[in-house]
């Protein structure tokens, strides 16, 4: 490897929603960067306004601000190059354009669309690819040849040498391409800004950009970018292709069609950033060993450009899901609800109904039941497993008579004395907790024989009176989450 400072970049267009490719994308060339105590520079290719979407630079930002993801340079932080935002970089462009016009290397396109369109029309009636370099003008093919240039017409490269390409990619290996990969691609259009073809390598050599990281749709591009570097006299950059985010059936790359979201719908969700770094950075990339579950630390130390995968790797959210419960489990009990706040019913947040207790201690349920903080509200509503806490529940009589149970009569009894117990009891806090509920009953839901039912024929009324629902929380948890009075309310009620 070469000793010169690694040089990364993450290149979106601000023309909508932030991709999970595109994020995987910008994630691997910022590892990269950092575990080489490189510059890692977010640029905005903004030269297609056609495709432009307000407010998407603000987007891209907030997303990686979101994952951790921070720049050296960017929108916000221009570097001695200038600025990271391609619109605000027009004189550059125009500067290389003309240094390629006094080498013989750039011409203006002399042609309409219908005259091109024509052409390509030709071509297909004679089963041969289109190619623009055969339509070059005669005095463009002439030895010594120099353009004037009105800056009105789009500008072409006129490709320094038909030959076959031929280039290495640190994950693909060795790769070539034919001839008849090799035109005269347009540098600058008629609205005065550059084709992403020559504007990125004009940036990425102004940025000092040492590994381009990028997807395998521009392994096709690649012979013309060559054609561009060699007619500016300079070395590209090393490439590393990533490998495709396919579908969870592994058929096609992962699309909208297909349930690609927006990162920050993620966000919105109640992923945690840590998870969604974790997954992505597992997609297309194996560190070897079985160890799935890695913080930014552990990746940034094991990650390389060498251990990338060639074939795409599938997004399974089973698996994101999964790795989000991991990460929530990690969480201490004030972080997680600081982050649950916002999914959590509003009667239960808010704090001048005395309910901040309540809360607390139905965390370990909450934590239990989920693998993302979305799911919270379906343990609350009317047919979750946490809707007991909000309204007194409605049930049948049957209900309340545990299966095992020999004498229905007996339900009565037992829930009598599980409210005589409770009424001996303390009403705060401390006195009225899930332990000391447990302690108080269990000594009389285990003297109940197996041949007269055992201890479910306590357990289960007590449980189903207070929650209306057979499958339902600990009992003990739910009466200390309910409070003495409106338990014993419940048990009566049940009697």
């Amino acid at each position: 490897m070469s000793n010169k400072p690694i040089v990364t970049r993450f290149a979106p267009s601000p023309t909508g929603f932030m991709h999970i490719g595109g994020v995987r994308t910008a994630l691997f060339a910022w590892l990269w960067a950092r575990k080489n105590k490189g510059t890692f520079i977010l640029r905005i290719e903004d030269t297609d306004k056609e495709r432009e979407v307000a407010g998407s630079i603000e987007h891209i930002q907030k997303s990686l601000s979101w994952l951790g993801i921070d720049w050296d340079y960017g929108p916000d932080k221009p570097g001695s190059f200038g600025s990271c935002i391609q619109s605000q970089r027009l004189d550059t462009y125009r500067e290389y354009a003309h240094k390629l016009i006094e080498k013989g290397l750039a011409y203006p396109d002399p042609y309409t669309q219908e005259e091109i369109d024509a052409f390509r029309k030709q071509a297909e009636a004679e089963k041969r690819p289109f190619l623009y370099r055969d339509h070059r003008p005669k005095e463009v093919a002439e030895a010594g040849y120099k353009a004037t240039w009105d800056g009105i017409k789009p500008l072409r490269l006129k490709v320094p040498e038909i030959k076959r390409c031929k280039w290495h990619d640190i994950v693909r290996g060795d790769l070539e391409a034919g001839e008849e990969a090799l035109d005269d691609f347009i540098l600058i259009k008629a609205d005065g800004y550059p084709t992403y073809n020559f504007a990125h390598i004009i940036d990425d050599l102004n940025m000092g950009v040492t590994h381009i990281l990028r997807g395998d749709e521009f392994i096709s591009s690649t012979p013309r970018f060559l054609s561009l570097y060699e007619a500016l006299g300079i070395t590209p950059p090393q490439f590393a292709t990533l490998p495709p985010i396919l579908r969870d059936d592994r058929t096609k790359k992962l699309g909208k069609r297909d349930g690609a979201k927006d990162i920050l719908e993620y966000r919105a969700e109640g992923f945690l950033p840590d998870a969604m770094v974790n997954f992505l950075a597992l997609i297309g990339w194996n560190p070897g060993g079985t160890e799935e579950i890695m913080d930014g630390r552990e990746l940034m130390a094991q990650f390389s450009l060498e251990k990338i995968q060639k074939s795409g790797g599938a997004f399974n959210e089973e698996k994101l899901l999964w790795m989000n419960k991991n990460y929530l489990a990690k969480l201490s009990d004030g972080e997680f609800l600081k982050l649950a706040q916002d999914f959590l019913p509003k009667n239960l947040t808010d704090k001048n109904a005395g309910n901040e207790n309540k809360i607390v201690k139905l965390l370990p349920l909450i934590r239990e039941k989920i693998q993302v903080f979305s799911e919270i509200p379906e343990l609350f509503a009317p047919a979750g497993e946490l809707s007991f806490i909000n309204a007194l529940p409605a049930y049948e009589k049957k209900s309340l008579i545990w299966k095992k149970e020999k004498d229905a009569a007996n339900v009565a009894v037992h829930i009598n004395s599980v409210i005589k117990t409770l009424e001996t009891m303390g009403d705060t806090d401390g006195a009225f907790s899930a332990e000391k509920i447990k302690a108080a009953i269990w000594p009389y839901a285990e003297s109940i024989t197996a041949d007269a039912g055992g201890r479910g024929s306590v357990l289960w009324p007590m449980r189903y009176a207070l929650s209306g629902k057979e499958k339902s929380p600990d009992p003990f948890i739910m009466a200390s989450v309910l409070g003495k009075d409106e338990t014993l309310r419940r048990l009566r009620q049940a009697v």
